[in-house]
């Protein structure tokens, strides 16, 4: 669980930079739906680079999949995209065992 936080903390500082329109991990998950087809792509694909180093099948595709699933269950309230993230890493190694 501590690398899975240095990991996403990682990934999080490394989104800082100039001003865009990039999905971020503090972004509401209720963003998710409601982004382009390319910001969800490129947020899926960061988050399947930096969680593949913790198991080979959380990859872009893995992360686009449960990403969509996750934000069209229900009421996301206040939830970020970076819970939504652990989530899918918590379903994945649920999934494993």
């Amino acid at each position: 669980m501590l690398r899975f936080m240095i990991v996403l903390l990682s990934c999080s500082i490394t989104m800082v930079g100039p001003a865009c329109a990039r999905l971020g991990v503090d972004d509401l998950a209720s963003t998710w739906p409601k982004a382009s087809a390319t910001d969800k792509i490129d947020f899926a694909t960061r988050m399947g680079k930096a969680m593949s180093s913790l198991a080979p099948g959380l990859d872009r595709d893995y992360f686009m999949r449960c990403l969509e699933e996750t934000a069209n269950i229900g009421d996301t309230k206040a939830l970020t995209l970076s819970d939504m993230v652990r989530t899918c890493v918590a379903l994945h190694a649920a999934h494993d065992e």
